[in-house]
């Protein structure tokens, strides 16, 4: 069996690679496999159980319940609430295990199932791996023990969940948002009460777009994904800015009052400095990976800040966070980290901080964001290729090194085997998109016949 766990779960399209099956039986692998652990002693072991509003999650989710309840956890049904929604209700209940549905940014027809441990942290490689091991070897017939009569879980709806979190948002804002207008675009996803909510909570004026999920539109159309409608509503609407979550709210990306994209890396700009001047960018630091904009690069340099970056992938920025003490990081596509309240990404408290730091300031979110440039950036992925020879093929590298040299300090290139796709992913960054475009193009080839 190839690894179930990806990089954020279990993940595919449900009833077809992700069945009721599969998610009963990897909730009860899970409980066994923490019980064993040392996790559950002492106490009765409690689960917090969350999804996004995906039709597909109503089955899912009563799959895990079950394998839980069987397994003796009891369950706390949360319903439809974001991703960090449940790792901060998995923490603060004092939870020993934390379930999470969804697909994220994915279209309707997949789902997911993510675990979060004791604290609401991600699990450890070491535990995905006992946990898929187990549940290969009761799946192949190897009996469960299961306890019975008063040792079984029980189950109940926790329905104080959504106000306890939305209190929890405004509660770590460093000021309110009176004054700011601001469009919503929740991706008919797992934010679409939460989010409205807390920004009204918080004191700005809200317009809602795609917050009316129905369990098959998600994601679709609308979100982080696809900007477009959030970008044509914000100017409508004469907002200040605009924020676009995914399917389960652990990503923010934002629109300026002209229309324009605010990335992640420019999301993370503003942030580091905002927290930097309040003294709590620990370290002088925030974390990005090899896919942050050189522009980014550039501009924390200039401002005396430490930009370290990791491997693609938010749960290396989280190690890396966690490892060093560093309190910011995050992902040009949104997953933004602030370690002091959330414990992985968390869209709308990115999207609050966000706006305080334009309230607190009195500058639009263009200005602000004008910090970092956004150089021009091409990605080809060229596919079909032997990509285990990245490293080690003579006419790649003395083509990259030719690349680097004409485009100088104003540019950069990046090849990248896929984690899941027999391809490679080149990145070239320029001054001039042209430029990029034609490196891009010229390192794509060689790409090819170097490793085809």
């Amino acid at each position: 069996m190839g690894r179930l766990f990806g990089t954020d779960g279990v993940r595919g399209v449900a009833n077809a690679d992700l069945t009721a099956e599969l998610a009963l039986g990897l909730s009860v692998a899970a409980a066994h496999v923490l019980g064993e652990a040392g996790t559950f002693a002492g106490h009765r072991p409690t689960a917090v159980v969350g999804r996004d509003p995906r039709a597909s999650g109503e089955f899912l989710e009563a799959a895990v319940v079950a394998g839980l309840a069987s397994a003796g956890v009891d369950v706390l049904r949360v319903g439809v609430l974001p991703t960090p929604a449940v790792a901060y209700l998995t923490g603060v209940l004092g939870a020993d295990l934390g379930v999470m549905l969804s697909a994220s940014h994915n279209a309707m027809p997949d789902n997911g199932v993510k675990f979060f441990a004791r604290g609401g942290q991600k699990l450890e490689d070491e535990l995905e791996d006992a946990i898929e091991r187990v549940y290969e070897q009761h799946r192949s017939g190897e009996p469960w023990e299961r306890p019975t009569g008063a040792g079984v879980g029980r189950i109940r709806s926790y329905d104080e969940g959504f106000d306890q979190y939305v209190a929890h948002l405004i509660g770590v804002l460093p000021n309110r948002l009176e004054g700011l207008k601001i469009v919503l675009d929740e991706a008919h996803g797992a934010a679409a009460r939460v989010s409205p909510e807390a920004f009204t909570r918080a004191g700005a004026e809200v317009v809602t777009i795609g917050a009316s999920p129905d369990g098959l539109n998600i994601n679709d159309g609308c979100g982080s994904t696809h900007l477009g409608l959030l970008k044509a509503a914000v100017v409508e609407h004469g907002a200040d800015l605009g924020i676009a979550h995914d399917g389960d709210a652990d990503r923010c990306l934002a629109v300026d009052a002209a229309g324009a994209e605010v990335d992640g890396d420019q999301i993370l700009a503003v942030l580091a400095l905002a927290m930097r001047e309040a003294g709590t960018l620990r370290g002088n630091a925030v974390v990005g990976t090899v896919m942050s904009n050189l522009g980014f690069k550039i501009a924390m340099e200039r401002e005396g800040i430490e930009l370290v970056q990791t491997a693609v992938g938010d749960r290396y920025v989280l190690e890396s966070m966690k490892e060093h003490g560093y309190a910011l990081g995050g992902e040009q596509s949104g997953h933004v980290i602030v370690l002091d309240h959330a414990t992985t990404g968390d869209g709308t408290l990115t999207g609050l901080m966000l706006a305080a730091r334009l309230a607190a300031t009195g500058r639009s979110l263009a200005d602000l964001a004008g910090v970092m440039e956004r150089l021009p950036q091409v990605l080809v992925n060229v596919p079909d290729v032997d990509k285990a020879r990245v490293a080690t093929s003579e006419e790649l590298t003395a083509a990259v090194v030719e690349a680097e040299r004409e485009l100088g300090s104003t540019g950069r290139v990046l090849l990248r085997s896929s984690g899941t796709e027999p391809l490679v992913r080149v990145m070239v960054e320029a001054a001039d998109i042209d430029q990029a475009r034609s490196v891009a193009g010229r390192l794509a080839d060689v790409v090819k016949s170097a490793l085809g």
